[in-house]
């Protein structure tokens, strides 16, 4: 018989080849934790962190020797929040319109370094930008670690139909017009399921995580409706089966009523803004399963620019007055009738860092604090489709905020950030001014 290996020998092997234990490098001390799963806060509890990820979450405050020990005990620890709903190339102005005339993709590039590190200063450690060419190299750059900045969910160049919500020829004379030529599916503008399918095809190409349409007409761009159908339903279909095919979820801009069913038929993930929304949209997104990704703070923005003279070009100013007052009033509707309802901004449209200003108007809205805290956690990682953000668990990334108090007594809080760790990096610890 040939000779078996002792049992010393077995041990030793089993040793070499199991991977070496992580030691845990921070521990946080939190007086409450909000476990987004279940929308509730725990009491005191430990979050161990090791190797940029949760290690483990115990009840108490524990000491583990070596740690890095963060005391966050007058603080309610959450899961790092996640905005839905950005643009981080630009921020909206009175200078917006003629400012695509002057500057090149350098000088947004440049600006939305600034942007992404406001962003990640206020709390949102993940975010999913939904329209901005430079985006796709700035979330490299942040995760290169080049720059500071959320987590990038980049959608890259918005699909639109011609003269649609996304078409970059809106608003340029006739002889501009004539040297860019109409743009096609590679600018992301179709007219039909082919031009559909090249354009879904094209953002992979260039690198998107996730698609965005202008299922209706918007606000903010240089055209006369606001909430017109803009694509038909066989056009969101195959950028739906296209998108599928790259392992892609599809965001639907929508104002209207007709765009939002069409979308909502097509098969897309979320509905943005869904002004417009009624009993029988409600009862359709439920039957669907879509997400409603709300941006009452650019509705609330775009109403109060509206009264500043000159803010907006004539042919904007009306849209953002009819349109941008009606969406919190939508949202309490929505929230009402039991739409899945998960956070965003459309931040760009307002100043990038007061994001979490909208936890204050979901609330104002109806929504229970707790509910709209998970709305910016747990639901919005289910949006994402992501396992590694949304909730303090263990072997997700360790992406945490603290404030102040107690979020679900008093939302105002979420104004107080104190303390931000994104994998496991603190970005601002507890009594640090951010940089201005």
């Amino acid at each position: 018989m040939p000779n078996r290996p002792s049992a010393l020998v077995l041990a030793v092997a089993s040793a070499l080849a199991a991977p070496a234990a992580v030691a845990t490098d921070q521990v946080l001390h939190c007086g409450r934790l909000f476990d987004s799963r279940d929308a509730r806060l725990l009491d005191a509890r430990s979050v161990l962190v090791a190797d940029g990820r949760i290690e483990a979450v115990r009840e108490g405050h524990v000491e583990v020797p070596g740690a890095d020990t963060i005391d966050l005990r007058g603080h309610t620890c959450m899961p790092g929040w996640i905005d839905l709903h950005v643009h981080l190339a630009s921020e909206s102005s009175p200078q917006s319109y003629s400012e695509g005339f002057r500057l090149d993709p350098e000088d947004y590039a440049f600006r939305s370094v600034g942007y992404a590190e406001r962003t990640l200063l206020a709390g949102f450690t993940s975010v999913r930008d939904l329209g901005g060419e430079v985006v796709l190299s700035l979330r490299d750059a942040v995760n290169q670690g080049l720059v500071r900045g959320p987590r990038i969910w980049a959608a890259g160049k918005s699909i639109a139909t011609t003269g649609g919500h996304a078409d970059p020829t809106n608003g340029i004379n006739a002889r501009l017009a004539h040297l860019q030529g109409p743009p096609g599916p590679t600018e992301g503008v179709v007219n039909s399921v082919d031009d559909a399918r090249q354009a879904v095809r094209q953002r992979y190409k260039d690198g998107s995580d996730v698609i965005k349409i202008t299922a209706t007409g918007g606000v903010l761009s240089y055209a006369r409706s606001g909430d017109a159908p803009q694509f038909t339903v066989e056009e969101v279909r195959s950028v739906v089966d296209t998108a599928r095919d790259y392992g892609y979820r599809v965001a639907a801009h929508a104002h209207g009523k007709e765009g939002m069913r069409r979308a909502i038929e097509g098969g897309v993930a979320t509905i943005e803004h869904g002004t417009y929304m009624d009993e029988e949209i409600f009862r359709l997104m439920k039957r669907h399963g879509t997400w409603y990704v709300p941006t009452i703070y650019a509705g609330r923005f775009v109403a109060e620019k509206a009264q500043v003279e000159g803010y907006f070009p004539p042919l904007v100013r009306p849209k953002a007055a009819a349109i941008g007052a009606l969406i919190q009033d939508t949202f309490g509707r929505a929230y009402a009738a039991g739409v899945p309802i998960a956070f965003g901004t459309d931040m760009g449209v307002g100043p990038h860092g007061d994001n979490a200003r909208e936890f204050l108007y979901m609330v104002e809205a109806g929504m229970p604090a707790a509910a709209a805290l998970q709305a910016a956690t747990f639901n919005a990682a289910e949006v994402l489709g992501s396992d590694e953000v949304g909730i303090l668990e263990t072997g997700r990334h360790a992406d945490v905020v603290a404030v102040p108090g107690d979020p679900v007594a008093d939302i105002g809080a979420v104004m107080q950030v104190d303390f931000v760790m994104k994998g496991g990096v603190v970005h601002r610890a507890p009594g640090e001014r951010p940089r201005p």
